[in-house]
């Protein structure tokens, strides 16, 4: 199997439907949760949507750069989104963040293997390798605070 395959399918696990690592991912927890759950506060805390959000616009300005495109994604914008006011704009959010991520999946499938060797951008951002694996690994950061929040939110 080819590199690039292999690390497409551990990026699809954390977020489309993996159990492997964490015994969940983002679709299991986040499908079929009310929209009322994932906007709900808790002290200080992110709430579940906007850490949703976060990993969206990550993987949203990561597919621009594997398309040809521009880094424009921004650290100190990486939390800034417009509220969420009803189950229909949590379900159309839901449905652009399972297929953005399944377009960087395939994206990364699409790569030979020799390009995450190459230089991400700028130098100083490291390789391809190292940004798609850095995505992964944050999205399972974000994971676990989720599941933590929600079992918060829902006990």
């Amino acid at each position: 199997m080819k590199s690039t395959t292999e690390i497409a399918n551990r990026f699809r696990e954390v977020i489309l439907n993996g159990t492997w690592i964490a015994n969940t991912n983002f679709k299991d927890q986040l499908e079929n949760l009310d929209w009322k759950i994932a906007v709900s506060s808790i002290k200080n805390l992110n709430t579940i949507a906007v850490l949703a959000q976060h990993i969206h616009y990550y993987i949203k300005g990561l597919n621009e750069v594997f398309k040809g495109g521009t880094l424009d994604i921004k650290d100190k914008f990486s939390f800034d989104f417009p509220p969420i006011h009803s189950q229909e704009q949590w379900n159309v959010f839901l449905n652009r963040f399972w297929n953005d991520a399944e377009e960087f999946a395939s994206l990364i499938e699409q790569m030979p293997d020799k390009k995450l060797d190459d230089v991400f951008v700028d130098a100083k951002y490291g390789t391809y390798k190292r940004n798609i694996e850095a995505m992964i690994e944050h999205s399972y950061y974000h994971l676990g605070q989720i599941v933590l929040i929600k079992k918060q939110i829902t006990n």
